[in-house]
């Protein structure tokens, strides 16, 4: 994103930092009101429409699979338009297509809305997290906990929402109209604050190729995003089914698991950035994957739809710290070509959204959820030999020299 020089010599103020840190947290807790919007309507879209549990599997399984093509749209406009338009476009594409997914009169339309919805979430996760990363840099310190934090605020807004719209009998349609017009306000919202121009990524042009060693250094960080999003897709995409189906939960308890999952994790992402001050980011980790494995083998053995949704809660809270540690200490990797990394590092997300997301609805289709949930906890496991990888960020901020052209980025 570009800023005129008077705007540069405002960019090291602290104003500017904060006012970009504010915009960004609406822009997390936005995306954590679509996905939300998204995985906690589907026992309720699926019963409207009559769709089978495996036209159900394949459509999540698709919406994963847009999203990588998605966050590669992203790279594309952050480079041409910088990361806050790009967000802005993003959320008002989200909000159309939640709004089409509720109105949908039969399968084929609420399917191709659903892929619209992939398209928009991936290009809106380059934008917003390429923005953290310079934000982070800006500040010096760990702040991106911060913003995942907002992200699962707004995920169980939503969550809590789905479930009243269900308590008081509305359509799904209602519902989603209601949680896009969320999208849409936060989208007239957000706004651009100029940061140094150290934190910033460089222009395209100015771009070293980042080669094939870069992808040998992001296997650990690709690791573990993609255990992650296995555990986060088995909780996020199924655990309303699995009350529904498995625990015989009504439709307005079934949301509640995610919103226990989305509740844990905000507590957890709250305190994240403090845990990687006190202890390092490699301790935190290895704690995390630990407390993880513990909660879905919990979850995994639930005897009724109570237990589960405290499991799922635990499970948030041991989750949750460890796709913001992962994005930061990929995005410092190459701090001049942030959007870059993130959109490759995104290939692992969403193929743990792709595998969580099949597997686990391949074994509910069968009736063995439970299974579902318990082999995730063995992966986690794997998180620890990758603990070691994990940096925290320079302690001294950026600052700004007196003029733009006295800096040239590092590459």
């Amino acid at each position: 994103m570009s800023v005129s020089a008077p705007g540069r010599a405002q960019a090291g103020r602290p104003a500017a930092k904060a006012g970009a840190r504010r915009a960004a947290t609406l822009a997390f807790a936005a995306q954590g009101v679509s996905v939300a919007a998204v995985y906690t309507t589907v026992p309720a879209v699926t019963e409207h429409l009559k769709m089978t549990p495996l036209l159900t599997t394949t459509t999540l399984v698709a919406v994963a699979l847009m999203a990588g093509a998605g966050s590669f749209l992203g790279l594309a406009a952050v480079r041409v338009a910088g990361p806050v338009p790009t967000t802005r476009g993003a959320l008002v594409t989200a909000a159309a297509a939640l709004t089409l997914i509720g109105v949908a009169p039969g399968q084929a339309t609420a399917v191709c809305a659903y892929v619209l919805f992939g398209l928009a979430i991936g290009a809106l996760d380059v934008g917003i997290n390429t923005r953290a990363a310079a934000i982070e840099r800006a500040y010096g310190r760990s702040v991106f906990g911060s913003f995942y934090a907002a992200w699962s605020v707004g995920a169980v807004v939503s969550a809590l929402l789905t479930a009243g719209a269900a308590r008081l009998e509305w359509p799904v349609a209602g519902g989603l109209t209601v949680q896009a017009g969320i999208l849409l306000v936060i989208a007239v919202c957000i706004c651009a604050h100029a940061l140094p121009a150290a934190a910033e990524s460089t222009s395209p042009s100015a771009q070293p190729p980042l080669g094939r060693r870069l992808w040998t250094r992001l296997l650990p960080f690709g690791l573990v995003l993609l255990v992650v999003y296995v555990v986060d897709s088995t909780v996020s995409a199924w655990s309303a089914v699995y009350l529904r189906q498995t625990l015989a939960a009504s439709l307005t308890v079934a949301p509640m698991a995610y919103a226990a999952y989305q509740a844990g994790t905000v507590v957890g992402r709250a305190a994240t950035d403090r845990l990687v001050q006190r202890f390092g980011a490699g301790a935190v980790v290895r704690t995390a994957a630990l407390s993880v494995a513990g909660a879905l083998a919990g979850m995994a053995a639930a005897p009724s739809w109570p237990f589960a949704v405290l499991a799922a809660g635990a499970v948030g809270l041991g989750a949750s710290v460890l796709a913001p540690l992962c994005l930061a200490s990929a995005a410092r990797l190459r701090p001049g070509a942030s959007e870059a990394v993130l959109a490759r590092l995104n290939l692992f997300n969403y193929a743990g959204v792709v595998t969580g997301g099949a597997v686990s609805g391949l074994l509910g289709s069968t009736g063995e959820f439970r299974l579902a949930y318990a082999a995730p906890a063995v992966l986690a496991v794997l998180v620890l030999g990758a603990a070691r990888h994990f940096t925290q960020p320079p302690s001294a901020a950026v600052q700004e020299p007196a003029t733009a052209s006295a800096v040239q980025p590092k590459s």
